[in-house]
């Protein structure tokens, strides 16, 4: 198989992804779906970013400038110059939207990041709780050292005490879990490939009812959990916070689907749950190995053209 097709699977295999993630975050325990959807999600967008890498690169080397800077002393035979040349425009076009997304979403990131924290250091602290006078319901965890749970007085007026510790317990296990770093994957990961968007979605969903599923076990009560969860997701409606979109929160995600998966009994994954998490990381694993191989060959080609090696 040519370098082209080689570097094009890795193009097209994030397009099965949505529906894989979508199955393994129903069928998979909270915990292990984090893990499978975020390794699946980071594996196929480095790849993609690399099979257009190699794409750009291949173009390039067809150019005089560069042929003579890469020490071409052969034509550089891989495809087709009318084939080479609209792919690697479009490569690069593809490379340039992505990298000004990533720098747009990591340099706002950083901006609420410090907004957050410097809010939450202006108040005192009692632990790892830091109380906001405001009058929006809103709270999360805030990333950092030390880790913070960020709460305001109307999201506490809007709970009786007991939904205050399923809420602070939920908070807590998103800052244990080190959920904001599996958020933060997601999200990078969704601006290298457009198909990788839902796979986001399937993360945080599943970083939230792997919070729900541990304040449900520290309350010792999954109705109460349940229905603290969903009276915090309803007040916090009327939120217009600006917290990291890598601060995870009580609130956020498909709300009734959380609150169904606690009511229900604790999930035990079966078969099916396997079976869909290895076809999610053997998708991974096979645009990892063609990504690999195309660069080889388009290595081993560039050695030809330089009169280093045989065909």
């Amino acid at each position: 198989m040519t370098a082209p097709l080689l570097l094009l699977l890795p193009l097209l295999l994030p397009c099965a992804a949505p529906a894989l993630a979508r199955r393994a975050g129903d069928r998979l325990a909270p915990g292990a779906a984090l893990w499978v959807l975020t390794t699946a999600a980071v594996v196929l967008a480095g790849c993609s970013s690399a099979a257009l890498g190699g794409f750009v690169l291949t173009g390039l080397l067809k150019l005089p400038l560069f042929a003579a800077l890469g020490e071409l002393v052969h034509p550089l035979r891989i495809a087709p110059d009318a084939v080479v040349a609209p792919a690697a425009v479009a490569a690069a076009g593809a490379l340039a939207v992505c990298a000004g997304a990533l720098v747009r979403t990591v340099r706002a990131e950083v901006r609420a990041l410090r907004a957050a924290r410097a809010a939450a250091g202006g108040v005192p602290a009692a632990g790892d709780l830091c109380v906001l006078d405001s009058p929006y319901p809103d709270a999360y965890a805030l990333p950092g050292r030390p880790h913070r749970i960020v709460v305001t007085t109307a999201m506490l007026r809007s709970l009786d005490a007991a939904e205050r510790e399923v809420l602070f317990a939920h908070e807590r296990a998103h800052n244990r879990g080190g959920h904001h770093w599996f958020l933060a994957a997601a999200e990078l990961a969704a601006h290298c490939h457009p198909a990788l968007r839902p796979v986001r979605e399937a993360v945080r969903l599943a970083a939230e009812r792997a919070a729900d599923e541990a304040a449900a076990a520290a309350v010792g009560d999954r109705r109460l959990a349940a229905r603290a969860v969903a009276r915090a997701a309803l007040a916090g409606q009327r939120s217009r916070s600006a917290r990291p979109r890598s601060a995870p929160a009580a609130g956020s995600g498909p709300v009734p689907r959380r609150v169904t998966a606690l009511l229900a009994a604790p999930h035990v994954p079966g078969r099916a749950a396997t079976r869909t998490a290895a076809l999610l990381l053997a998708c991974a694993a096979l645009s990892f190995g063609a990504s690999a191989t195309g660069a080889l060959d388009v290595h081993h080609r560039v050695e030809v053209a330089q009169g280093e090696a045989s065909r």
